[in-house]
């Protein structure tokens, strides 16, 4: 689950970082604005919508269940975009010049000049997924998805004392 998670996590932040850097499209700035009021919101707030989003969508009690709400964090696409403004345009000037298009520059010019911010992001990514606990709680009844710290916290508790596995 943490390496789906956090190669997830660093393609899609840096692929939406890119976006809000960068590409000029309507409502940019409203995005962004969207992705900070995001990072305001307590994750514990989100616990039962989660849950009876995942639960509608038939998704339950599955990895599927425990990797897709974390595939993309505020976070991350606030260090992205902000590491992306922080390189010269006339980089991706050159590129385009060149032919690059807005995909090319970011795999091939934009994202090999971020290996500080990337691997940044697959650290914090890592052990944010590794430590999760509140996403398994809600994603997850049975004990043989249980991630680490979901399943020490069931040992510590008591809990599934007569559950086979």
């Amino acid at each position: 689950m943490t390496l789906f998670v956090t190669g997830g996590r660093v393609l899609l932040d840096s692929l939406a970082g890119y976006a809000l850097a960068r590409l000029r499209f309507p409502g940019r700035k409203l995005l962004f604005a969207g992705v900070i009021a995001v990072m305001a919101v307590p994750p514990v707030v989100l616990l039962i919508p989660k849950f009876l989003v995942l639960n509608q969508i038939g998704i339950y009690d599955t990895y599927s269940a425990m990797i897709l709400p974390l595939l993309a964090d505020a976070g991350g696409i606030f260090i992205m975009k902000q590491f992306f403004e922080s390189i010269p345009i006339s980089v991706e000037e050159a590129a385009r010049i060149d032919g690059a298009g807005p995909f090319q520059m970011y795999w091939s010019v934009v994202l090999p000049m971020a290996k500080p911010a990337l691997i940044t992001l697959t650290i914090l990514s890592f052990q944010g997924s590794w430590n999760e606990f509140t996403n398994v709680l809600v994603s997850v009844q049975n004990p043989n998805l249980y991630t680490l710290p979901r399943g020490l916290a069931d040992l510590v508790s008591g809990g599934n004392e007569g559950v086979e596995k």
